[in-house]
Formats: C-alpha cells, sequence, structure tokens
C-alpha cells in the first residue's frame, strides 16, 4: 500500500494560499466598488495662496501681488570690489624654514595667507611684524615681496 503524497503541512501551506488568494480578490473588489472614478476636474484641482501654500480654493484676486520682472534676483548678487591697500600689514602665524613655507596672518582682515620662502626679502621667524602684498597662486591668495617691519 502506497503513502499519500500529501502531507499535513503541504495541505496547511495550500489552505494559506487560497485563504492569501481570496483575502486579495476581495480587497480589490472593494476597492473597485469604492473607487472615486468619474471625480470632477474641478474636485481634482489644487491651488496656491499668496504665500505659497497648497490650498482647495482658488486664490482671491483682490490679493494679487505684482512683482517687477527687474526685482527678481537669480543667483547671487555681484560683490563690488573693495579697494584695499596694496601693502598689507601681518603677523607671521607660522614658518617652516626647512620646507620654506608659512602663513601671514593679515592685521586687517584676519585671514591666513600663503607665503614661500622665494617671495621673501630677508628671513623670517614666527611673531614677526611684517608688510606684503598679495597676488592670486594656484590655490588662493599668496603673500609676495615680504619685509620685516
Amino acid at each position: 500500500m502506497a503513502r499519500s503524497t500529501e502531507t499535513f503541512s503541504k495541505k496547511e501551506k495550500e489552505k494559506a494560499r487560497l485563504k492569501k488568494s481570496k483575502e486579495k480578490k476581495e480587497k480589490a473588489d472593494d476597492r473597485r466598488a469604492n473607487a472615486g472614478k468619474g471625480k470632477s476636474l474641478e474636485d481634482m484641482m489644487a491651488y496656491t495662496d499668496e504665500y505659497g501654500n497648497i490650498t482647495s480654493t482658488p486664490p482671491d484676486p483682490s490679493r494679487k501681488i505684482h512683482v517687477n520682472l527687474e526685482d527678481i534676483q537669480i543667483g547671487v548678487a555681484k560683490q563690488e570690489d573693495i579697494p584695499h591697500d596694496t601693502v598689507r600689514n601681518g603677523v607671521v602665524s607660522f614658518f617652516n624654514e626647512s620646507k620654506g613655507y608659512g602663513f601671514i596672518k593679515d592685521l586687517q582682515t584676519q585671514e591666513s595667507i600663503f607665503v614661500h620662502i622665494n617671495a621673501l626679502t630677508e628671513p623670517l621667524k614666527e611673531n614677526n611684524m611684517v608688510t606684503f602684498e598679495t597676488e592670486q597662486g594656484q590655490k588662493g591668495l599668496s603673500a609676495v615681496n615680504v619685509k620685516k617691519k
């Protein structure tokens, strides 16, 4: 006598699969019955008020704000070049003699400016007061014509 190929777990899995497909079909039927098809265009419209918030009511034309196209600024405004002295004053905040570079802290703007040993007119040490000029280098401002005060 041969054994049945259907075990208890196979029966349970089949019951669960049939139950799941039945629930899925019931949900689909429920969605079809309660679907909001046929909504009017007016029901689907969304509006924005004068502050940019989304509302369901149309905007009041009397509250409309008029803007001149010339007043709209796109991007960042151009910065006017601030004329500054060509000769600046500063303090050597760091200088490595073996590698031949350092940094000068500008006394006016408090920015740190790179200085190379080739731009020096005389040897420098840390905390020396100096006068210098700047020029645009590969990676930013560089000090040139550096002199002790």
